[in-house]
């Protein structure tokens, strides 16, 4: 087996970005429901981004100016 891939920080989310995470992964859990072949790709996708956006920034609010 390989090397274990070190997890990315999670960042704090903002009161939308909850928001935005629970309906997305409500709408994930409706799609499983239909069946373990239903495509869920553009769902994590987006959660994925939603994630990434909030750490960069939680970066450039620790960051001086």
């Amino acid at each position: 087996m390989g090397a274990p891939v070190p997890a990315k920080p999670e960042p704090t989310l903002t009161a939308s970005e909850k928001a935005k995470a629970a309906w997305l992964i409500a709408r994930m859990g409706k799609r499983a429901i239909a069946g373990p072949d239903v495509y869920q790709e553009d769902l994590e996708k987006k959660l994925d981004r939603l994630m990434e956006t909030a750490r960069k920034r939680e970066a450039k609010a620790k960051t001086p100016r």
